[in-house]
């Protein structure tokens, strides 16, 4: 039987999509940890939160390993298992750099956010996931990594990260079978990282979202979904 109160962890959430994410949650009557790495704004937005239900703030950078240990001892303390992480933190640091000219310190710094951050926060949480009787792992990936479409050469640091977190969500789903591991395309959304010009909302690119971490069927694992479809990889 599921518990009446579900756990769920968003990383990066402070602002933008993220932040709405841990808001429909909050109103879905999930507990939820709110991630961040900046300890003034996330305890802000947390606060600003709190009307909309149980909302805590979680200090963690996920380009950094010992600091994702620590917010795991952390979280230990208020929460003895976790029923969803949605791993959101993000960067976007080269939208109009060509891939031929790109710093390996771009790519580095990309994939160690986007790609590498999940997965070590994945890692670090799979022991309260495990205390789930519906445990979910849900990736926030992009369009711009898809393979089936082709690159058009727009942010090839920020594209190839997630074309690689997509490859972390098929290896998460394999080596947890009891688990739904999914990557999910917002679309592009008006947050900072959008553009005032993206034709989404942020309450329309976090629907998708909050539907796999909160009422997707458990057995749609290992795929990647915009607006609740299926797309290719």
């Amino acid at each position: 039987m599921r518990r009446e109160h579900r756990i769920a962890l968003v990383t990066g959430a402070n602002k933008g999509i993220g932040f709405e994410v841990v808001r429909q949650l909050a109103r879905k009557n999930f507990r939820v940890f709110l991630g961040a790495r900046n300890v003034e704004a996330g305890q802000a937005a947390a606060d600003k939160l709190a009307k909309d239900g149980k909302v805590t703030f979680l200090e963690i950078d996920v380009s950094k390993s010992d600091n994702v240990r620590r917010a795991a001892g952390e979280f230990s303390k208020g929460a003895d298992h976790l029923d969803v992480l949605v791993n959101n933190a993000g960067i976007l640091l080269d939208e109009d750099e060509a891939i031929l000219k790109i710093s390996v310190e771009t790519i580095e710094t990309t994939l160690r956010t986007n790609t590498i951050g999940p997965l070590i926060v994945s890692q670090a949480f799979v022991p309260f996931l495990k205390k789930s009787d519906a445990p979910r792992i849900v990736n926030v990936s992009s369009g711009s990594g898809q393979l089936a479409e082709g690159a058009d050469g727009w942010a090839p640091a920020y594209s190839i990260s997630k074309t690689a977190l997509n490859g972390v969500t098929i290896q998460l789903a394999a080596a947890l079978p009891k688990f739904t591991v999914n990557s999910v395309c917002p679309g592009w959304v008006r947050t900072e990282m959008g553009g005032s010009d993206a034709p989404r909302s942020i309450a329309e690119g976090a629907s998708g979202i909050v539907w796999l971490a909160a009422d997707a069927p458990q057995k749609e694992t290992g795929k990647f979904w915009r607006d609740r479809k299926v797309i290719p990889w």
